[in-house]
């Protein structure tokens, strides 16, 4: 699914499932905790820190899911067209990064 797709088909679920989306600083603060469960899985499973029992349970995709759900709310009902956006992006970032870490040392 593209991601024009996947921001009606998150539109669509809001409207079957959910009463309305919650409002941009509701969703923001949703967004900041779904990272810091992907963050917490990263640092603890390919981190130095300890995963305790009860997260090696957890779905690193899951949580990732998580993330993209709230991001494709916060582009509907600020209407972004994501993929446009997204688009654009990787078109600035292959010109502008072409040849950037090639001669990175730190990557070699």
């Amino acid at each position: 699914m593209d991601i024009k797709n996947a921001q009606i088909a998150v539109d669509d679920w809001i409207k079957a499932h959910g009463v309305r989306y919650f409002n941009e600083l509701t969703n923001m603060a949703q967004l900041t905790e779904e990272v810091g469960e992907v963050a917490r899985i990263i640092a603890r499973r390919y981190g130095e820190q300890s995963e305790k029992e009860s997260d090696k349970g957890k779905d690193l995709g899951e949580e990732l899911a998580d993330v993209v759900f709230v991001v494709l709310c916060l582009a509907n009902q600020t209407g972004v067209d994501l993929q446009a956006s997204f688009d654009k992006k990787m078109e600035l970032k292959t010109k502008r990064d072409h040849d950037r870490h090639h001669g990175n040392e730190k990557l070699k």
